[in-house]
């Protein structure tokens, strides 16, 4: 399970890792900073799921969750919350550290 993890993470990192190049070589050529947010990626790459999702976020709890929790997730950088979530599983992910105890 916690080599699962570490891959996940891994993976995950790396798609962080794309996307921030993506925006710092976006923001060099505009002179300006941009980011791509969660929410334009997911509605770029399938607005039908993300529309399934707010429906059933504002079916099953207060349609206030989706503008006032969700949304606010989604709104960050895609590079930020990539990161968050690798950084999180590859804490869950890692490698104990072995300590001896010896009683006397």
């Amino acid at each position: 399970m916690a080599a699962l993890l570490r891959f996940l993470a891994g993976a995950i990192l790396l798609v962080a890792v794309i996307f921030a190049v993506s925006d710092a070589t976006r923001s060099l050529g505009t002179n300006g900073a941009t980011a791509v947010t969660v929410h334009q990626t997911w509605s770029t790459v399938s607005p039908i799921s993300l529309s399934a999702a707010q429906g059933a976020v504002q079916r099953y709890t207060h349609p206030a969750v989706w503008n006032w929790g969700v949304l606010k997730i989604l709104q960050l950088p895609a590079w930020a919350l990539l990161g968050l979530l690798g950084l999180i599983l590859a804490f869950l992910g890692r490698r104990r550290r072995r300590v001896n105890i010896y009683a006397n």
